[in-house]
């Protein structure tokens, strides 16, 4: 006859696991807790034991999709899955969490055990990770955008004009709004006008004012939002959308430093520092007779090149984690991360939309997903038209296959410059080197380290 170990043998073992582990009879009563899961809970033994385990256990899937529960229906262990569960001072501690069923010697179902181990350090980490690489609510570790944050802090300081060039929805007024923040004039407003979005009447009211009575409609005067952003920052996005009228009006403001309200009889001297975006070929513009060369050249003191998404993949991890803390935060959810193979699909993806498109496909996900992770399913569908080559079927990337992806899409980035590479990762070039030769990765022999001096 075989010799089970005693209960007590049993609490000792348990007590000796640094993983939290509960114990619930059929009646979903807990039978055993053990040390670890009173110091990750912060309720004591005594006073868990006997009570239903949602009393206990307070997590995010209690209600609706308890984890214990389907195993015990379906006969199926879940493992490591991720949610968060609310300790006794009502924090709320991430969590991830095991099951399986409990039978007795005859194998009948008596119960469930589920375990749960603390991943609030791995949080503090990844978090960690994110601030390094936070620049004034920009993100990015990628190469061209370190090269950006290196110069930010002495461009804020100058009151150069800026232009700032880069496709729609790369976050160029993000850019805008850092660089004022950085400078001296950020006691004073930040004014930002779209130019694309006005006709020239409106855009002319809006940049410059008018006194009462400068037209009909005219009650009272209004500032207009030079006026507004005195000793402050004016942000002009779209500047290659205004008209040619528009320029030479604008011209004059840059180079004369004043302003005319509509119906003014004398011009109203203005301090302000101008940004100016663009997400048009300005050169091309003027050789079409479309933007004045003159204009030009005020605006372009000093030019900041926005890279697109899909120029800097390596940021996308980053942008991911950074969209899914604002939106469980927006829509009070529980949603750890994505999936490897949502990782896959938004890694291949070339984002035309750039930034605000990744962030629009994250808040589609939020609103849809549960909690937990992000699925495919959870995606817009039109992000997957049919089958994903790489996520079909049950196929789930590896970590090494998403590290071989990631390590060979910044090398691609750097123009095979192995050593800046390894900077745009973050780690020592030998580390890289050593990644390279265990991933099995094929390389072009050209090193590009000639184009990256």
């Amino acid at each position: 006859m075989a010799n089970y170990p005693s209960s007590q043998s049993i609490a000792v073992i348990l007590d000796s696991i640094a993983d939290g582990v509960f114990t619930v009879n059929s009646e979903w009563r807990i039978t055993s807790f053990n040390r670890a899961a009173e110091t990750i809970l912060g309720i004591p033994r005594e006073e868990a034991m006997g009570k239903p385990c949602c009393e206990v256990f307070r997590s995010s899937i209690c209600e609706t999709q308890c984890a214990l529960k389907e195993t015990i229906n379906t006969g199926k262990s879940i493992i490591n899955k991720t949610i968060f569960v609310i300790n006794v001072k009502g924090e709320r501690i991430p969590i991830s969490i095991s099951t399986a069923i409990l039978r007795n010697a005859k194998g009948e179902l008596i119960g469930g055990v589920e375990t749960f181990r603390d991943l609030s350090q791995l949080e503090e980490l990844q978090k960690k990770l994110y601030e390094k690489y936070s620049f004034t609510d920009i993100i990015g570790r990628s190469l061209p955008m370190r090269k950006i944050f290196d110069i930010l802090p002495q461009i804020a300081q100058s009151d150069a004009t800026v232009l700032l060039v880069g496709e729609s929805g790369t976050g160029k007024e993000l850019f805008a709004r850092a660089i004022h923040n950085l400078s001296t004039r950020r006691k004073h407003e930040f004014v930002a006008v779209n130019c694309a979005a006005l006709p020239d009447t409106l855009l002319e009211s809006e940049l410059f004012g008018y006194k009462a009575g400068a037209f009909t409609d005219a009650k009272k005067e209004k500032p207009g939002r030079f006026a507004i952003a005195d000793r402050g920052t004016v942000f002009l996005d779209e500047i290659g959308d205004i008209s040619p009228a528009m320029q030479t009006r604008l011209l004059r403001v840059l180079q004369e430093r004043i302003i005319e309200p509509l119906g003014a009889t004398k011009p109203v001297p203005v301090n302000v520092r101008v940004i100016t975006a663009t997400n048009k070929d300005l050169a091309k513009y003027i050789r079409k007779g479309l933007f004045r060369e003159d204009l030009y050249y005020r605006i372009h003191v000093i030019r900041i090149e926005i890279p697109p998404l899909r120029n800097r993949k390596e940021d996308v991890p980053l942008l991911i984690r950074h969209f899914l803390s604002k939106f469980n935060r927006l829509y009070n959810k529980d949603i750890t991360d994505v999936s490897d193979s949502v990782m896959v699909v938004l890694m291949a993806h070339d984002f035309p939309g750039n930034v605000r498109e990744l962030e629009n496909i994250l808040e589609h996900a939020v609103v849809l997903c549960p909690g937990g992770l992000v699925e495919l399913h959870h995606l817009p569908p039109d992000l997957l038209p049919g089958e994903h080559p790489m996520v079909s079927g049950n196929h789930r990337l590896s970590l090494k296959e998403l590290e071989k992806m990631h390590i060979t899409n910044a090398i691609q980035q750097c123009n095979g410059n192995r050593t800046a590479a390894a900077k745009a990762l973050g780690i020592h070039p030998s580390t890289l080197f050593r990644k390279i030769a265990y991933l099995g990765l094929e390389l072009p022999d050209q090193d590009g380290r000639h184009r990256n001096k």
